[in-house]
């Protein structure tokens, strides 16, 4: 869905994907010689219409096979359907494909007490929603990977939004229901984003009451959808910031 008058982030066009009936995920391998046994399940953002496919998506398979870990890249459904909240479909997909991964972890590569998730935008939200809604699916059971546990290792939340209620003074989102197996979270944000840094900074706040680990950053500038194309804002450095959480948690541990 990508238009010629649509604006290029960091010199570059953005693949945008529309009417994605059909979910699917996508398997990046790391080189063979850096392979930390970790993966990560990849949601882009796109407002729950589209997904960048390639700025927070395929680009993000690249840059965590530098880093020696595995991309499950999850093209979920969209767009939101009509009656349903705006993520029943994503989620849906979101529980599912962490399911297949923790299934496949041996055929596939990786360790299954090792798989986080990682999203941007409405995919830092979606990446929330499994943080939280995990204990029981939320469709019914199709085979042995919906017996598998959907809860991410850890998750790594970047410029997401719908994570706080504006009107309701900025409380948590009915659906993230935080508790003490929220998993530990990375979160990353600029203070001038449109879509509002509150979301990151009370979420942050919420799991640090919860007790459940959290690194938050917070920067000055760089607004709202650059992925991981680097730019003047400092604020594209979190890709390094989030690989130094990810090695002192222990998820890149190499066997």
């Amino acid at each position: 869905m990508t238009k010629p008058t649509d604006g290029l982030i960091a010199g570059r066009p953005v693949i945008r994907l529309g009417n994605v009936s059909k979910p699917a995920i996508s398997i990046y391998r790391p080189p063979a010689d850096k392979d930390t046994g970790a993966a990560v399940v990849v949601c882009p953002g796109g407002g729950y219409h589209i997904l960048a496919l390639d700025l927070e998506g395929t680009e993000v398979c690249d840059w965590l096979n530098s880093i020696g870990v595995t991309g499950v890249l999850l093209r979920y459904r969209v767009p939101k359907r009509s009656g349903l909240e705006k993520h029943t479909a994503a989620l849906q997909d979101a529980q599912r494909a962490l399911g297949l991964a923790r299934l496949h972890a041996k055929e596939w590569g990786f360790d299954p007490q090792r798989i986080g998730v990682l999203g941007f935008s409405a995919g830092g939200h979606l990446a929330a929603a499994l943080s939280n809604n995990n204990e029981q699916r939320s469709y019914p059971l199709v085979d042995d990977a919906d017996s598998a546990s959907c809860r991410p290792d850890f998750a790594i939340i970047i410029y997401p939004g719908y994570l706080t209620v504006k009107e309701d003074g900025d409380k948590i989102a009915p659906d993230l229901k935080i508790t003490t197996n929220t998993p530990p979270s990375f979160v990353a944000m600029a203070q001038d984003d449109p879509v509002r840094v509150e979301n990151a900074i009370f979420y942050a706040l919420a799991l640090k009451n919860a007790k459940v680990p959290v690194e938050l950053h917070v920067y000055p500038s760089g607004g709202h959808g650059y992925g991981l194309r680097p730019s003047e804002h400092l604020v594209t450095t979190w890709p390094q910031r989030a690989a130094d959480w990810m090695r002192n948690g222990g998820w890149l541990r190499r066997e």
